[in-house]
């Protein structure tokens, strides 16, 4: 099979505004595999498939549902949840955390923890959809992290851990006996790991349930999601006692707190890591790690433990891929990478023939908690992301390109009491919105939007195309990672603050990505 040309920092060029992938052509990988959010993956392997799971928040639709037939390239096939019910403000952190997604009796399941509401369940014949309704399965506060897991005597078990936040206690593991069709568990429950009682541990969570060579094995990170590490604890008895060993930590390397991910085999037999790296303002990205067994039965992880920067990949022959990030609105929904921070409003959001339209609504002047934001999660840089707008809309309204997290800044268009500008501000964390750079009159109300963004995440955002003129670097702002998750790289449309009603219409034409930015442009 022929190869793509290969660039050995960003993988096969897979156009000037397709994805950056992980597979660099010639048989090999380099880590990260998913650069980008998607946060405390799980994945399962069934039959030549691998799919993917991640944490979602408050992110509209949520549960996004990956396929890969070799670990390393990944396309975005469905969400689990359309919807997340009574979403009609911004919850930003709250809601889906930590999934797991397991295959069994013919069936997918995903269980998650609503800390604020305990754990669900749902299930569906394909990954693809449709997924049940979300089931709770066992209420209450600060239940977090669930993993099912059903023994080969037909018992059926879950595992979660606990949020310090909302439960007052964490750094311990519970395990439940549980029906095999999981709409009840049958006990109390009971500490089968207490991090209290092992030296240095702290934050103890995220754990998932395996069996091997007659031990039960449960994978669970510990220290924190910035620093932390991934440990595995076994036992011959599903209750314990277990013995604990850290497998896989930072070391030398500049993988900060590598850890929560899925053990997953592939089908020639050899065993794999996936696991998450905080990334500040690029959030929770995915790296793979092989893993073999020592002498003594325990999992050796990346090189002794270290993380690797690639290697082989688990299945050759592949086609590079990974999510889409640019959307030439060509359909009647924009692509399956855009979320919103709330449940849609009929009609709200639409797209066809090459343009995205969204309907100017009303609310709060602060974006984070305006409902008219259509985001993805922002790549990796360095890239550039460009759309063009027209906004056909009362006086107050505004729409634009923005990068949102804590802090956010925007470029766009206003329309003000003395004609359309081009605007662009940043509000900091618990600050009001203020000037990035100076307004500057247009003369109609449309502008092509561009930001650049650096692999530190700083961001120039800079309008051409006869708009009005070049922001350049006025327009300057870091990105800030939002609560439990990275920034997101977005579209808005919002009519006067205060204000009653529909304003108008924001249009949008394409949004490209591209990563092959002249070095040194931001």
């Amino acid at each position: 099979m022929p190869t793509a040309p290969t660039d050995r920092r960003t993988g096969p060029r897979t156009g000037r505004t397709g994805p950056r992938t992980a597979d660099l052509g010639d048989g090999t990988y380099r880590n990260p595999v998913l650069d980008a959010d998607w946060s405390d993956p799980d994945a399962i392997r069934v039959g030549e498939d691998f799919y993917l799971t991640a944490s979602s928040f408050s992110k509209v639709p949520g549960l996004p549902v990956l396929h890969s037939r070799d670990l390393v390239n990944w396309t975005l096939i469905g969400h689990a949840l359309p919807t997340l019910a009574g979403l009609t403000r911004p919850e930003p952190g709250r809601r889906v955390w930590a999934p797991s997604l397991r295959h069994h009796d013919g069936r997918f399941w995903i269980f998650y923890g609503d800390p604020d509401r305990g754990v669900h369940v749902l299930t569906a014949a394909d990954p693809r959809g449709p997924w049940s309704e979300p089931r709770l399965l066992k209420a209450g506060l600060g239940l977090i992290d669930p993993c099912p897991f059903w023994d080969d005597d037909g018992g059926a078990y879950l595992v979660h851990g606990w949020a310090r936040s909302r439960a007052g206690v964490n750094n311990r593991l519970t395990l439940h006996r549980m029906t095999p069709d999981a709409t009840r568990l049958l006990d109390e429950g009971r500490i089968v790991v207490d991090g209290d009682r092992l030296p240095g541990y702290r934050t103890l969570e995220g754990p998932k349930l395996y069996r091997r060579d007659g031990h039960y094995w449960i994978f669970a990170p510990a220290g924190g999601v910035a620093d932390g590490w991934q440990s595995v604890f076994r036992a011959r008895d599903i209750n314990g006692p277990y013995e604990d060993r850290i497998v896989l930590r930072q070391g030398d390397t500049d993988v900060n707190g590598p850890h929560q991910g899925a053990w997953v085999d592939a089908p020639d037999g050899s065993h794999w890591f996936l696991h998450f790296q905080d990334r500040g303002p690029f959030g929770r990205i995915v790296h793979l790690q092989p893993l073999r067994w020592d002498a003594d039965g325990w999992p050796v992880v990346g090189d002794g433990g270290r993380p690797v920067p690639g290697g082989r990949k688990p299945v050759a022959g592949c086609e590079p891929a990974a999510p889409p990030v640019s959307d030439d609105f060509a359909g009647p929904e924009p692509g399956p990478q855009w979320h919103r921070p709330v449940n849609p409003r009929p009609g709200q959001c639409s797209s066809g023939d090459g343009m995205l339209t969204i309907i100017c609504l009303p609310g709060p002047g602060d974006l984070r908690e305006h409902g008219g934001v259509l985001a993805q999660r922002l790549p990796a840089g360095p890239f550039a992301a460009v759309t063009r707008l027209t906004l056909d809309a009362g006086p107050g309204a505004r729409a634009g390109l923005v990068v949102l997290g804590r802090a956010y800044a925007w470029l766009g268009v206003e329309l003000t009491a003395a004609g359309p500008v081009l605007a662009c501000r940043t509000a900091g964390e618990g600050e009001a919105e203020r000037d990035l750079a100076p307004p500057v009159p247009l003369e109609r109300p449309e502008a092509e939007l561009r930001v650049e963004v650096d692999a530190r995440g700083r961001c120039v955002f800079r309008a051409g195309g006869g708009a009005g003129g070049d922001i350049g670097a006025g327009g300057v702002f870091d990105a800030v990672a939002g609560v439990w998750v990275g920034a997101v790289l977005g579209l808005f449309a919002a009519g006067e603050a205060g204000g009653a009603g529909e304003a108008g219409r924001a249009s949008f034409r394409r949004f490209d990505v591209s990563f092959e930015i002249a070095a040194g442009t931001s």
